[in-house]
Protein backbone atom coordinates (compact mmCIF):
# COMPACT_ATOMS: atom_id res chain seq x y z
CA UNK A 1 0.00 0.00 0.00
CA UNK A 2 2.83 2.41 0.71
CA UNK A 3 4.58 1.81 -2.36
CA UNK A 4 1.79 2.27 -4.53
CA UNK A 5 0.89 5.33 -2.89
CA UNK A 6 4.47 6.83 -3.11
CA UNK A 7 4.41 5.77 -7.39
CA UNK A 8 1.03 7.60 -7.62
CA UNK A 9 2.38 11.03 -6.13
CA UNK A 10 5.57 11.29 -8.44
CA UNK A 11 4.30 13.20 -11.73
CA UNK A 12 4.15 10.71 -14.44
CA UNK A 13 6.59 12.32 -16.83
CA UNK A 14 8.87 11.61 -13.39
CA UNK A 15 7.81 8.35 -13.68
CA UNK A 16 10.78 5.73 -15.24
CA UNK A 17 9.44 3.33 -18.48
CA UNK A 18 7.21 0.97 -16.69
CA UNK A 19 9.26 0.86 -13.06
CA UNK A 20 7.21 -0.44 -10.42
CA UNK A 21 8.25 0.29 -6.72
CA UNK A 22 9.70 -2.84 -5.22
CA UNK A 23 9.62 -2.19 -1.59
CA UNK A 24 10.01 0.87 1.47
CA UNK A 25 13.04 1.01 3.81
CA UNK A 26 13.62 2.26 7.19
CA UNK A 27 15.48 5.55 6.77
CA UNK A 28 15.77 8.70 4.59
CA UNK A 29 15.76 6.42 1.23
CA UNK A 30 13.52 4.35 -0.36
CA UNK A 31 14.51 1.87 -3.28
CA UNK A 32 12.86 1.95 -7.27
CA UNK A 33 13.65 -0.71 -9.27
CA UNK A 34 13.91 -0.62 -12.82
CA UNK A 35 12.02 -3.45 -14.05
CA UNK A 36 10.16 -2.52 -17.15
CA UNK A 37 9.77 -4.53 -19.75
CA UNK A 38 13.21 -6.10 -21.08
CA UNK A 39 12.53 -6.88 -24.27
CA UNK A 40 11.08 -3.32 -24.74
CA UNK A 41 13.62 -1.69 -23.28
CA UNK A 42 16.47 -3.06 -25.31
CA UNK A 43 14.48 -2.43 -28.92
CA UNK A 44 13.98 1.55 -27.47
CA UNK A 45 17.72 1.19 -26.98
CA UNK A 46 18.54 -0.21 -30.21
CA UNK A 47 16.12 2.76 -32.10
CA UNK A 48 18.69 5.06 -30.40
CA UNK A 49 21.54 3.50 -31.30
CA UNK A 50 20.52 3.48 -34.65
CA UNK A 51 19.59 7.01 -34.90
CA UNK A 52 23.39 7.63 -34.01
CA UNK A 53 24.63 5.43 -36.19
CA UNK A 54 22.49 7.76 -39.19
CA UNK A 55 23.76 11.34 -37.26
CA UNK A 56 27.53 9.98 -37.75
CA UNK A 57 26.66 8.55 -41.47
CA UNK A 58 25.86 12.01 -42.37
CA UNK A 59 28.25 14.11 -40.57
CA UNK A 60 31.46 12.14 -42.21
CA UNK A 61 29.49 12.17 -45.73
CA UNK A 62 31.58 15.66 -46.81
CA UNK A 63 35.17 14.56 -45.52
CA UNK A 64 34.54 11.06 -47.59
CA UNK A 65 34.19 13.09 -51.11
CA UNK A 66 36.10 16.19 -49.60
CA UNK A 67 38.17 15.93 -52.98
CA UNK A 68 35.41 16.34 -55.00
CA UNK A 69 33.27 19.25 -53.12
CA UNK A 70 36.98 21.37 -52.83
CA UNK A 71 36.88 21.01 -57.13
CA UNK A 72 33.28 21.59 -57.24
CA UNK A 73 33.26 24.38 -55.29
CA UNK A 74 36.80 25.53 -56.45
CA UNK A 75 37.43 25.81 -52.33
CA UNK A 76 41.00 26.00 -50.99
CA UNK A 77 42.43 24.41 -47.90
CA UNK A 78 40.94 27.02 -45.62
CA UNK A 79 37.64 27.16 -46.86
CA UNK A 80 37.19 23.39 -47.08
CA UNK A 81 37.75 23.45 -43.27
CA UNK A 82 35.62 26.25 -42.83
CA UNK A 83 32.65 23.95 -44.10
CA UNK A 84 33.05 21.21 -41.28
CA UNK A 85 33.70 24.01 -38.87
CA UNK A 86 30.27 25.98 -39.75
CA UNK A 87 28.30 22.44 -39.39
CA UNK A 88 29.87 22.15 -36.01
CA UNK A 89 29.43 25.87 -34.62
CA UNK A 90 26.03 24.95 -35.50
CA UNK A 91 25.83 21.81 -33.84
CA UNK A 92 27.22 23.25 -30.63
CA UNK A 93 25.73 25.94 -29.92
CA UNK A 94 22.54 24.73 -30.44
CA UNK A 95 23.45 21.83 -27.89
CA UNK A 96 22.53 23.80 -24.68
CA UNK A 97 19.15 24.59 -26.04
CA UNK A 98 18.31 21.21 -26.59
CA UNK A 99 19.75 20.03 -22.95
CA UNK A 100 17.57 22.94 -21.54
CA UNK A 101 14.48 21.50 -23.51
CA UNK A 102 15.98 17.89 -22.61
CA UNK A 103 15.44 18.60 -18.79
CA UNK A 104 11.93 20.00 -18.63
CA UNK A 105 10.61 18.98 -21.90
CA UNK A 106 8.92 15.65 -23.76
CA UNK A 107 12.24 14.06 -24.98
CA UNK A 108 10.27 11.93 -27.46
CA UNK A 109 8.85 14.74 -29.59
CA UNK A 110 12.51 16.83 -29.64
CA UNK A 111 14.49 13.80 -30.74
CA UNK A 112 11.66 13.11 -33.28
CA UNK A 113 11.64 17.09 -34.76
CA UNK A 114 15.44 16.74 -34.29
CA UNK A 115 15.31 13.53 -36.97
CA UNK A 116 12.80 14.95 -39.24
CA UNK A 117 14.57 18.63 -39.70
CA UNK A 118 18.18 17.21 -40.21
CA UNK A 119 16.82 14.51 -42.90
CA UNK A 120 15.10 17.04 -44.59
CA UNK A 121 18.09 19.91 -44.94
CA UNK A 122 20.26 16.68 -45.73
CA UNK A 123 18.12 15.71 -48.92
CA UNK A 124 17.78 19.37 -49.92
CA UNK A 125 21.64 19.28 -50.03
CA UNK A 126 22.22 16.78 -52.84
CA UNK A 127 20.56 19.19 -55.10
CA UNK A 128 22.63 22.20 -54.73
CA UNK A 129 24.87 23.63 -58.10
CA UNK A 130 28.39 24.72 -57.69
CA UNK A 131 27.08 28.07 -58.47
CA UNK A 132 25.40 28.29 -54.57
CA UNK A 133 28.00 27.03 -52.75
CA UNK A 134 26.93 29.62 -49.88
CA UNK A 135 24.02 27.75 -49.50
CA UNK A 136 25.61 24.32 -48.81
CA UNK A 137 27.71 25.92 -45.75
CA UNK A 138 24.19 27.11 -45.19
CA UNK A 139 23.00 23.84 -45.12
CA UNK A 140 25.56 21.55 -43.45
CA UNK A 141 25.27 24.34 -40.35
CA UNK A 142 21.45 23.83 -40.34
CA UNK A 143 22.28 20.04 -40.53
CA UNK A 144 24.23 20.44 -37.21
CA UNK A 145 21.18 21.87 -35.17
CA UNK A 146 19.03 18.95 -36.12
CA UNK A 147 21.93 16.79 -34.66
CA UNK A 148 22.17 18.56 -31.73
CA UNK A 149 18.93 17.81 -30.45
CA UNK A 150 19.50 13.89 -30.80
CA UNK A 151 22.73 14.05 -29.37
CA UNK A 152 22.13 15.65 -26.02
CA UNK A 153 18.89 14.12 -25.07
CA UNK A 154 19.29 10.24 -26.42
CA UNK A 155 22.19 9.02 -23.50
CA UNK A 156 20.41 10.34 -20.59
CA UNK A 157 17.41 7.95 -21.95
CA UNK A 158 19.87 5.07 -22.56
CA UNK A 159 21.48 6.32 -18.36
CA UNK A 160 17.66 6.11 -17.57
CA UNK A 161 16.84 2.97 -18.40
CA UNK A 162 19.39 0.47 -17.30
CA UNK A 163 21.23 0.36 -13.95
CA UNK A 164 24.87 0.79 -13.67
CA UNK A 165 26.74 -2.24 -14.85
CA UNK A 166 24.24 -2.40 -17.71
CA UNK A 167 24.18 1.34 -18.15
CA UNK A 168 28.26 1.25 -19.17
CA UNK A 169 27.33 -1.62 -21.52
CA UNK A 170 24.78 0.07 -23.29
CA UNK A 171 26.28 2.98 -23.35
CA UNK A 172 29.18 1.36 -25.00
CA UNK A 173 27.09 -0.13 -27.60
CA UNK A 174 25.60 3.30 -28.06
CA UNK A 175 29.20 4.79 -28.75
CA UNK A 176 30.39 2.15 -30.62
CA UNK A 177 28.14 3.66 -33.42
CA UNK A 178 29.82 6.64 -33.49
CA UNK A 179 32.79 5.57 -35.24
CA UNK A 180 31.00 2.62 -37.35
CA UNK A 181 28.67 5.44 -38.11
CA UNK A 182 31.78 7.68 -39.12
CA UNK A 183 33.27 4.84 -41.54
CA UNK A 184 30.05 4.25 -42.78
CA UNK A 185 29.56 8.03 -43.43
CA UNK A 186 32.99 7.66 -45.78
CA UNK A 187 32.00 4.22 -47.32
CA UNK A 188 28.71 5.49 -48.18
CA UNK A 189 29.94 8.82 -49.90
CA UNK A 190 32.87 7.06 -52.09
CA UNK A 191 30.83 4.18 -52.88
CA UNK A 192 27.38 6.29 -54.63
CA UNK A 193 30.27 8.73 -56.09
CA UNK A 194 31.98 5.89 -57.98
CA UNK A 195 28.95 4.43 -58.97
CA UNK A 196 27.15 7.32 -59.84
CA UNK A 197 29.85 9.50 -60.90
CA UNK A 198 27.95 12.40 -58.74
CA UNK A 199 28.70 13.02 -55.28
CA UNK A 200 25.68 14.62 -54.63
CA UNK A 201 23.86 11.28 -54.26
CA UNK A 202 25.72 10.84 -51.32
CA UNK A 203 23.46 12.77 -49.77
CA UNK A 204 20.31 11.29 -50.69
CA UNK A 205 20.44 8.33 -48.69
CA UNK A 206 20.74 9.19 -44.84
CA UNK A 207 17.30 10.85 -45.04
CA UNK A 208 15.57 7.79 -46.06
CA UNK A 209 16.88 5.75 -43.53
CA UNK A 210 16.30 8.88 -41.48
CA UNK A 211 12.78 8.21 -41.80
CA UNK A 212 12.65 4.82 -40.73
CA UNK A 213 14.18 5.90 -37.59
CA UNK A 214 11.70 8.50 -37.24
CA UNK A 215 8.71 5.80 -37.54
CA UNK A 216 11.13 3.67 -34.89
CA UNK A 217 10.83 6.32 -32.61
CA UNK A 218 7.29 6.93 -32.71
CA UNK A 219 6.08 3.54 -32.04
CA UNK A 220 8.82 2.22 -29.56
CA UNK A 221 9.31 5.24 -27.43
CA UNK A 222 7.10 5.93 -24.58
CA UNK A 223 5.44 9.07 -25.37
CA UNK A 224 6.37 10.26 -21.37
CA UNK A 225 10.13 9.24 -20.91
CA UNK A 226 11.16 9.66 -16.96
CA UNK A 227 13.25 12.94 -16.26
CA UNK A 228 14.78 12.41 -13.11
CA UNK A 229 14.34 15.43 -10.90
CA UNK A 230 15.55 15.47 -6.89
CA UNK A 231 13.00 13.17 -6.21
CA UNK A 232 14.45 10.78 -8.76
CA UNK A 233 18.38 10.48 -8.17
CA UNK A 234 20.35 8.45 -10.17
CA UNK A 235 22.38 6.39 -8.00
CA UNK A 236 22.21 3.18 -9.18
CA UNK A 237 23.16 0.54 -6.82
CA UNK A 238 22.62 -2.86 -7.50
CA UNK A 239 20.00 -2.66 -9.78
CA UNK A 240 18.07 -0.32 -8.02
CA UNK A 241 17.37 3.93 -7.81
CA UNK A 242 17.84 4.98 -4.35
CA UNK A 243 15.20 7.84 -4.28
CA UNK A 244 14.96 10.89 -1.40
CA UNK A 245 11.77 10.28 0.64
CA UNK A 246 10.11 13.72 1.44
CA UNK A 247 7.77 14.47 4.18
CA UNK A 248 4.13 14.66 2.82
CA UNK A 249 3.05 18.26 1.94
CA UNK A 250 6.57 19.39 0.67
CA UNK A 251 7.21 20.47 -3.15
CA UNK A 252 8.90 17.14 -4.81
CA UNK A 253 10.67 18.86 -7.45
CA UNK A 254 13.66 21.04 -7.05
CA UNK A 255 13.34 23.54 -9.95
CA UNK A 256 16.66 25.29 -10.39
CA UNK A 257 17.54 27.76 -13.23
CA UNK A 258 20.00 26.31 -15.89
CA UNK A 259 22.97 29.05 -14.62
CA UNK A 260 22.56 27.83 -11.38
CA UNK A 261 22.85 24.36 -12.87
CA UNK A 262 25.91 25.61 -14.88
CA UNK A 263 27.66 27.39 -11.99
CA UNK A 264 27.07 24.11 -10.13
CA UNK A 265 28.91 22.21 -12.69
CA UNK A 266 31.41 24.75 -13.24
CA UNK A 267 32.49 23.90 -9.24
CA UNK A 268 32.50 19.93 -10.37
CA UNK A 269 35.92 19.63 -10.95
CA UNK A 270 36.00 15.50 -12.51
CA UNK A 271 33.36 17.15 -14.84
CA UNK A 272 35.48 20.43 -15.49
CA UNK A 273 38.91 18.73 -16.50
CA UNK A 274 37.30 15.41 -18.28
CA UNK A 275 35.06 17.59 -20.11
CA UNK A 276 38.50 19.69 -21.18
CA UNK A 277 40.02 16.42 -22.11
CA UNK A 278 37.42 15.58 -24.56
CA UNK A 279 38.04 19.04 -25.90
CA UNK A 280 41.42 17.37 -26.88
CA UNK A 281 40.48 14.33 -28.37
CA UNK A 282 37.36 16.04 -30.42
CA UNK A 283 40.42 18.45 -31.48
CA UNK A 284 42.40 15.62 -32.89
CA UNK A 285 39.19 13.13 -34.11
CA UNK A 286 37.61 16.16 -35.94
CA UNK A 287 40.98 17.33 -37.65
CA UNK A 288 42.06 13.54 -38.62
CA UNK A 289 38.11 13.11 -39.58
CA UNK A 290 38.39 15.87 -42.05
CA UNK A 291 41.75 15.48 -43.62
CA UNK A 292 43.25 12.04 -43.25
CA UNK A 293 41.51 11.17 -46.80
CA UNK A 294 43.15 14.02 -48.61
CA UNK A 295 46.46 13.57 -46.69
CA UNK A 296 46.71 10.15 -47.75
CA UNK A 297 46.05 11.49 -51.44
CA UNK A 298 48.52 14.04 -51.78
CA UNK A 299 51.39 11.70 -49.71
CA UNK A 300 50.35 8.90 -52.37
CA UNK A 301 51.15 12.08 -55.18
CA UNK A 302 54.26 12.73 -53.83
CA UNK A 303 55.63 9.53 -53.71
CA UNK A 304 54.05 8.19 -56.65
CA UNK A 305 51.63 6.23 -55.43
CA UNK A 306 48.96 7.55 -57.83
CA UNK A 307 49.02 9.89 -60.65
CA UNK A 308 47.33 13.65 -59.57
CA UNK A 309 43.06 14.30 -60.05
CA UNK A 310 42.70 15.62 -63.11
CA UNK A 311 38.62 14.89 -64.14
CA UNK A 312 35.71 15.45 -62.46
CA UNK A 313 35.04 12.42 -60.22
CA UNK A 314 38.43 11.12 -58.10
CA UNK A 315 39.10 7.61 -56.82
CA UNK A 316 37.92 7.27 -53.27
CA UNK A 317 39.91 4.68 -52.25
CA UNK A 318 41.42 6.80 -49.71
CA UNK A 319 37.92 7.49 -47.97
CA UNK A 320 36.67 3.79 -48.55
CA UNK A 321 40.13 2.55 -46.83
CA UNK A 322 39.96 5.41 -43.81
CA UNK A 323 36.58 4.30 -43.32
CA UNK A 324 36.99 0.70 -42.69
CA UNK A 325 40.30 1.99 -40.29
CA UNK A 326 37.44 4.31 -38.35
CA UNK A 327 34.62 1.43 -37.94
CA UNK A 328 37.55 -1.39 -37.36
CA UNK A 329 39.07 0.56 -34.56
CA UNK A 330 36.44 2.38 -33.43
CA UNK A 331 34.36 -0.86 -32.44
CA UNK A 332 37.85 -2.86 -31.11
CA UNK A 333 38.97 0.47 -28.83
CA UNK A 334 34.97 1.46 -27.66
CA UNK A 335 35.29 -2.42 -26.24
CA UNK A 336 38.64 -2.58 -25.11
CA UNK A 337 37.93 0.92 -23.60
CA UNK A 338 34.66 -0.16 -21.26
CA UNK A 339 35.87 -3.68 -20.58
CA UNK A 340 39.34 -2.13 -19.32
CA UNK A 341 37.09 0.01 -17.15
CA UNK A 342 35.44 -2.93 -15.71
CA UNK A 343 37.98 -4.66 -14.58
CA UNK A 344 40.36 -1.87 -13.26
CA UNK A 345 37.50 -0.04 -11.49
CA UNK A 346 37.65 -3.24 -9.04
CA UNK A 347 40.92 -2.71 -7.86
CA UNK A 348 40.95 1.36 -8.73
CA UNK A 349 38.93 3.80 -8.46
CA UNK A 350 40.55 6.09 -10.46
CA UNK A 351 40.63 3.86 -13.01
CA UNK A 352 38.38 5.64 -15.62
CA UNK A 353 40.25 8.97 -16.48
CA UNK A 354 43.58 6.97 -15.91
CA UNK A 355 42.61 4.76 -18.69
CA UNK A 356 41.78 7.99 -20.49
CA UNK A 357 45.07 9.81 -20.08
CA UNK A 358 46.88 6.90 -21.48
CA UNK A 359 44.98 6.35 -24.48
CA UNK A 360 45.40 10.14 -25.26
CA UNK A 361 49.47 9.84 -24.59
CA UNK A 362 49.91 6.88 -26.80
CA UNK A 363 47.37 7.68 -29.64
CA UNK A 364 49.70 11.20 -30.01
CA UNK A 365 52.69 9.07 -29.98
CA UNK A 366 51.05 7.03 -32.80
CA UNK A 367 50.14 10.15 -35.06
CA UNK A 368 53.53 11.83 -34.33
CA UNK A 369 55.30 8.37 -36.07
CA UNK A 370 52.33 8.28 -38.95
CA UNK A 371 53.31 12.05 -40.19
CA UNK A 372 57.16 10.80 -39.86
CA UNK A 373 56.73 8.13 -41.93
CA UNK A 374 54.70 9.73 -44.46
CA UNK A 375 58.02 11.62 -45.40
CA UNK A 376 60.28 9.33 -45.79
CA UNK A 377 62.35 7.88 -48.75
CA UNK A 378 63.94 4.69 -46.82
CA UNK A 379 61.11 2.72 -47.34
CA UNK A 380 61.82 0.21 -50.07
CA UNK A 381 58.84 0.43 -52.25
CA UNK A 382 55.60 2.55 -51.67
CA UNK A 383 53.07 -0.15 -51.05
CA UNK A 384 54.99 -0.87 -47.59
CA UNK A 385 55.07 3.09 -47.35
CA UNK A 386 50.85 3.58 -47.36
CA UNK A 387 51.17 0.04 -45.26
CA UNK A 388 53.35 2.09 -42.05
CA UNK A 389 51.12 5.63 -42.59
CA UNK A 390 47.37 3.50 -42.39
CA UNK A 391 48.82 1.10 -39.46
CA UNK A 392 50.25 4.14 -37.16
CA UNK A 393 47.02 5.94 -38.29
CA UNK A 394 44.52 2.90 -37.37
CA UNK A 395 46.44 2.94 -34.16
CA UNK A 396 46.36 6.31 -33.67
CA UNK A 397 42.41 6.10 -33.92
CA UNK A 398 42.06 3.09 -31.97
CA UNK A 399 43.44 4.57 -28.80
CA UNK A 400 41.28 7.77 -29.19
CA UNK A 401 37.92 5.30 -29.66
CA UNK A 402 38.69 3.78 -26.31
CA UNK A 403 37.24 6.93 -24.25
CA UNK A 404 34.43 7.40 -26.12
CA UNK A 405 31.87 5.50 -23.75
CA UNK A 406 34.36 5.87 -20.23
CA UNK A 407 34.13 9.73 -20.36
CA UNK A 408 30.59 9.98 -20.93
CA UNK A 409 30.32 7.16 -18.10
CA UNK A 410 32.59 9.67 -15.89
CA UNK A 411 30.24 12.01 -16.17
CA UNK A 412 26.85 10.35 -15.34
CA UNK A 413 28.34 9.41 -11.80
CA UNK A 414 30.01 12.67 -11.40
CA UNK A 415 26.84 14.40 -12.02
CA UNK A 416 23.38 14.38 -10.05
CA UNK A 417 20.68 13.02 -12.79
CA UNK A 418 18.45 16.14 -12.78
CA UNK A 419 21.68 18.21 -14.11
CA UNK A 420 22.67 15.57 -16.56
CA UNK A 421 21.56 16.68 -19.80
CA UNK A 422 22.68 19.92 -19.47
CA UNK A 423 26.21 18.78 -18.35
CA UNK A 424 26.21 16.53 -21.20
CA UNK A 425 24.86 19.62 -23.17
CA UNK A 426 27.94 21.94 -21.90
CA UNK A 427 30.20 19.16 -22.79
CA UNK A 428 29.27 19.34 -26.16
CA UNK A 429 29.49 23.25 -26.59
CA UNK A 430 32.84 23.44 -24.77
CA UNK A 431 34.52 19.72 -27.02
CA UNK A 432 32.98 21.31 -30.25
CA UNK A 433 34.03 24.84 -29.63
CA UNK A 434 37.54 24.29 -28.42
CA UNK A 435 37.83 20.98 -30.33
CA UNK A 436 36.46 19.81 -33.74
CA UNK A 437 34.70 23.08 -34.73
CA UNK A 438 37.95 25.24 -35.07
CA UNK A 439 40.53 22.08 -35.64
CA UNK A 440 39.38 21.65 -39.37
CA UNK A 441 39.89 25.49 -40.13
CA UNK A 442 42.88 25.60 -38.60
CA UNK A 443 44.36 22.98 -39.96
CA UNK A 444 43.38 24.09 -43.64
CA UNK A 445 44.67 28.01 -42.81
CA UNK A 446 47.81 26.66 -41.47
CA UNK A 447 48.04 25.17 -44.79
CA UNK A 448 47.18 27.76 -46.73
CA UNK A 449 49.81 29.81 -44.80
CA UNK A 450 52.66 27.34 -45.72
CA UNK A 451 51.86 26.91 -48.97
CA UNK A 452 50.98 30.94 -49.99
CA UNK A 453 54.81 31.54 -48.63
CA UNK A 454 56.55 28.62 -51.59
CA UNK A 455 55.66 28.10 -54.92
CA UNK A 456 52.85 26.06 -55.74
CA UNK A 457 53.74 22.19 -56.02
CA UNK A 458 52.45 19.07 -55.32
CA UNK A 459 55.07 18.26 -52.25
CA UNK A 460 54.06 21.35 -51.22
CA UNK A 461 50.65 20.84 -51.22
CA UNK A 462 51.21 17.88 -49.37
CA UNK A 463 54.18 19.46 -47.05
CA UNK A 464 51.81 22.20 -45.59
CA UNK A 465 49.16 19.41 -44.79
CA UNK A 466 51.78 17.49 -43.02
CA UNK A 467 52.89 20.30 -40.84
CA UNK A 468 49.77 21.25 -40.04
CA UNK A 469 49.09 18.02 -38.60
CA UNK A 470 51.85 18.16 -36.27
CA UNK A 471 49.77 20.41 -34.26
CA UNK A 472 47.45 17.10 -33.33
CA UNK A 473 50.02 15.45 -32.21
CA UNK A 474 50.51 17.96 -29.11
CA UNK A 475 46.78 19.01 -28.45
CA UNK A 476 46.57 14.68 -27.81
CA UNK A 477 49.25 15.19 -25.07
CA UNK A 478 47.42 17.97 -23.55
CA UNK A 479 44.21 15.76 -23.62
CA UNK A 480 46.00 13.17 -21.38
CA UNK A 481 47.24 15.59 -18.78
CA UNK A 482 43.82 17.04 -18.44
CA UNK A 483 42.25 13.45 -17.81
CA UNK A 484 45.40 12.96 -15.21
CA UNK A 485 43.96 15.56 -13.46
CA UNK A 486 40.18 14.89 -13.69
CA UNK A 487 42.06 11.73 -11.58
CA UNK A 488 42.91 14.04 -8.73
CA UNK A 489 38.94 14.68 -7.86
CA UNK A 490 36.81 11.95 -9.11
CA UNK A 491 36.62 10.13 -5.68
CA UNK A 492 35.59 13.04 -4.19
CA UNK A 493 33.31 14.39 -7.18
CA UNK A 494 31.60 11.01 -7.28
CA UNK A 495 30.52 10.66 -3.53
CA UNK A 496 29.30 14.57 -3.46
CA UNK A 497 27.04 12.91 -6.53
CA UNK A 498 25.67 10.03 -4.74
CA UNK A 499 24.99 11.81 -1.96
Amino acid sequence: HENTGLQSQLPLEEQNYGATVTHMRQGPFVSVARKGPAKRVYLIAAVLCYGNLLIFMDWFIVPGILLDIQKYFELSDGDTGLLQTVFILCYMLAAPIFGYLGDRYNRKIILGAGIFFWSGVTLGTSFISELYYRIFFLSRGLVGIGMASYSTIAPTIIADLFEEGKRTTMLSIFYIFIPVGSGLGYILAAGMTDITGDWHWAFRITPCMGGLALVLLILLVPHRTQRRTAVHRALSISGTIRVAAEKPGVHRTAKTTWCQDVVSLAKNWSFVWSSLGLTAMAFVTGALGMWVPLFLYRAQVVQGIVSPCLQESCSSSNSLIFGGITIGTGILGVIAGAEAARRLRKINNKADPLICATSMFISALCLYIALMVAQTNILSTFSLLSSFLHIFIAFGELFLSVNWAVVTDILLYVVTPRRQSTAIALQILVSHLLGDAGSPYLIGTISNAIQAKNAPSFQWSFWSLQYSFILCAFVGVFGGGFFLLTSFYIEEDRKEAEQ
